[in-house]
Order: C-alpha cells, then structure tokens, then sequence
C-alpha cells in the first residue's frame, strides 16, 4: 500500500455517492497493514538464521548481532517510523525479523505504525475530499497524486541520467 493510495481511498469515501465507508476503510487497511508486516517479520525471522549460517561473505554472524543490537535498541521507533518511508516500510520489519526483534515488542510498534499511518493518510484525504473545490475537481485531485507520488522515481531517474553524462 502506498501513502497516495491510502489518501486517495480517504477522498473518494467524502464523495456523496461513495460506497466506501471511511471506518471500514481504517480497520480494513490498518488491519492489512499490521498482517503485511507481520508476515514480513517472520520471512526475515525465518530466513535470517539460515543465511546467516553459510559461507556467504558479506552475510556475518557478526553483522546478525548487531542488527539485533539495534532493533533491541532502536526497533520500536524504526517499526513506527518505516512507515512514512516508503523503501524502508519494506525492509525494515524483515530486517527487525533477522536480526530476532523480541516478537511482542515488535507487533506493538508495528500495531501503533501502521495504525496511526492508515489513519492519518486516509482521514487526511477524507479532510481534504470534503472540500467543496475538491469535489468539484476531483479527477484533478487524482492527477495531483499520481504526479506527486512518481516524482521520486522521476527525479531519481534524472539523478542517474545526468551521472551517466558525466
């Protein structure tokens, strides 16, 4: 899921005939969200144990270790704030996994994030949906986010053109 997604999902429950119901909307996707990561957790609890005893040079008991250092340290806010990253959102409940972040800390912070993240986008385009101009223009609004969500990967792409020249 992304953050555009979840806006958009929030808009189009403020249109007047929408058959989407903003609280479903929060507990569906709050819920698909917590389950994502969790699977994502235990992938890298999973794998981590396995890759991490071969002869795989750059994969180090040593680096397992302190992975579980930080998440021990650190996981909790990293769980909570992956979440408005959108390539860390991917990596870091896998990475909490490896590196064996105690388990009930971890749904915690991941019930928290990704709470509060389906929240804030989807009642923040409910918000901005109820407005009267948006309604009046709403396939602009769609546009709008389509364009903001690409524009990483745009300027990313440019980054490596201009890098290529030189």
């Amino acid at each position: 899921m992304d953050d555009s997604l979840l806006f958009a999902a929030g808009a189009l429950a403020s249109l007047p005939d929408s058959a989407l119901d903003p609280v479903w909307l929060l507990v569906l996707l709050s819920a698909a969200a917590i389950a994502g990561d969790t699977v994502n957790y235990w992938i890298g609890a999973y794998i981590g144990p396995r890759a991490f005893s071969g002869n795989i040079r750059f994969l180090k008991k040593e680096y397992l270790d302190r992975t579980h250092a930080f998440y021990e340290k650190y996981g909790g806010k990293t769980i909570v704030i992956a979440r408005f990253v959108p390539i860390v959102r991917t990596f870091a409940p896998f990475v909490a996994g490896i590196g064996a972040m105690n388990y009930a800390r971890f749904i915690v912070y991941n019930v928290a994030g990704g709470t509060a993240w389906v929240t804030l986008f989807v009642l923040g385009g409910y918000i901005v949906g109820n407005i009267k101009w948006v309604k009046e223009h709403f396939p602009l609004l769609v546009l709008a986010i389509i364009a903001v969500s690409l524009m990483p990967m745009a300027v990313e792409y440019l980054r490596a053109r201009r890098g290529r020249r030189e």
